[in-house]
């Protein structure tokens, strides 16, 4: 079968800018769009299987572009349908070795290892890219891999094969998300039972399993830190909905929150919100919960819940269901409109918080006291400045802030930010932002 890529989701980049008006409380309905970390996995899953496979929910970023572009490298027949749906077919066996260019824009290239070992025997992928916050391990990847029966070989590319791979037990040295993730789309294809100790259970964890049980996997436990594998001689096709992403929905929970404006989000999942709304009540942010929508009451004064005995509140991350690692740059952007102090602790990256000298240029008081820990101290009068996205995370705090701020503000390298979040300008206009895409 000829390899289709039509109509991407996307436009190619081109360097840009955002133009940011502040000081606009913002308004109105918006939609969660598909998860980007479920959607990325699921895309490398489809590989597993020889029918063909449409994904509907498909977030319109810039991540999952490239994504579905190594996936057809590979002579994998990929067809982008209406809206937000992909049609992946590999039907052929694809091939095994994937661009090292494509895989420089994007972290998640290392989620092909487990499918292309189990449908191919062989894998070689360059070293990822992706956001630059710190030291990003593959070990976990690669010691789960090699135990399942895989040779592993590392010189520049990581060079795999195996003869066959064996379902094994399983014990990750941390709940690494996407090592849990490869060790599941390796194992659904193994001889034997898998067992995946301390594994990673975020939703979008829970949905790459749910999508590999509705093509004939055997999994257990999901939602669970053990998961229980047992081997299929082979998948089928399908039809699978991507869920909705939780980050997005929080990351707008605090747009909203920020600029006092009253949103509703539709189009969630609450179940998957919970530990992260009690990150946001340390803010001060009140939050209507609904069956499938979330909203955020206009005019909220923010101000921080201080622990017992007036003591300083510490807003840290964590392995799900802990506080999101993707949400602290969020968190701290919010914190700088809520009265009162609060402590960052971002635990798992060293260079998540190294954009925090932008917001203290536009009049936040914060102190950086080592890579890890921010103090923050409220409210702040923020005033518009010029600023570079360094990643998506760090982009969206940086809308957030300039949003709330007096003036204009200008934020290059939004390409960072489309990575992580679908048509973000068009639908913060609709909410009555004055935001406009500018070339340069």
């Amino acid at each position: 079968m000829d390899t289709v890529l039509t109509e991407p989701l996307i436009a190619d980049a081109v360097t840009e800018s955002f133009v940011i008006e502040g000081g606009r409380p913002l308004a109105g309905v918006v939609r969660a769009a598909g998860n980007k970390n479920a959607a990325l996995p699921i895309v490398a899953a489809c590989l597993l299987t020889d029918e063909p496979v449409l994904l509907t929910n498909v977030p319109a970023i810039r991540d999952v572009e490239t994504m579905l572009e190594l996936v057809a490298d590979l002579g994998v027949h990929v067809e982008h349908r209406e809206s937000g749906q992909v049609l992946i077919h590999a039907r052929e066996t694809p091939r095994h070795e994937l661009d090292e260019e494509l895989c420089r824009r994007i972290r998640a290239s290392i989620l092909f290892a487990g499918p292309l070992l189990a449908r191919t025997g062989e894998a070689v992928v360059p070293p990822p890219g992706g956001d630059v916050i710190g030291r990003r391990r593959i070990d976990v990847h690669i010691d789960a891999l090699e135990r399942l029966g895989a040779e592993v070989h590392v010189n520049r590319s990581f060079r795999m094969r195996t003869d066959g791979l064996r379902g094994v037990p399983l014990f990750l040295d941390e709940a690494s998300v996407t090592g849990t993730e490869n060790a599941v789309m390796a194992a659904v294809l193994a001889r034997g039972e898998t067992i995946i100790g301390n594994a990673a259970c975020e939703p979008h964890v829970q949905d790459l399993c749910r999508f590999l049980a509705s093509l004939g996997a055997e999994i257990d436990g999901i939602g669970s830190n053990v998961l229980r594998v047992r081997g299929v001689d082979r998948l089928r096709g399908g039809e699978w909905r991507i869920c909705p992403d939780h980050i997005e929905v929080a990351s707008f929970v605090g747009l909203g929150a920020a600029t006092r404006g009253d949103i509703v989000i539709e189009d969630v999942h609450p179940e998957d919100l919970v530990a992260i709304w009690a990150g946001f009540e340390r803010l001060g942010v009140r939050i209507e919960v609904g069956e499938a929508s979330v909203r955020v009451p206009g005019g909220q004064e923010l101000e921080i819940v201080d622990d017992v005995g007036s003591q300083i509140p510490k807003i840290e991350d964590g392995p799900w269901p802990a506080f999101p690692a993707d949400l602290t740059s969020i968190a701290l952007a919010v914190a700088t409109q809520a009265r009162g102090t609060v402590l960052i602790f971002e635990k798992m990256f060293e260079n998540r918080l190294f954009f925090v000298d932008k917001l203290v240029t536009m009049g936040a008081r914060i102190i950086l006291c080592d890579p890890h820990r921010a103090v923050v101290n409220g409210p702040a009068q923020l005033y518009g400045e010029r600023m570079e996205s360094p990643d998506i995370r760090a982009g969206m705090a940086m809308l957030i802030a300039s949003l709330c701020a007096e003036g204009t503000s200008t934020i290059g390298n939004v390409g960072q930010i489309d990575r992580g979040y679908e048509r973000i300008d068009e639908r913060l206009r609709a909410l009555g932002a004055s935001i406009d895409r500018v070339e340069g």
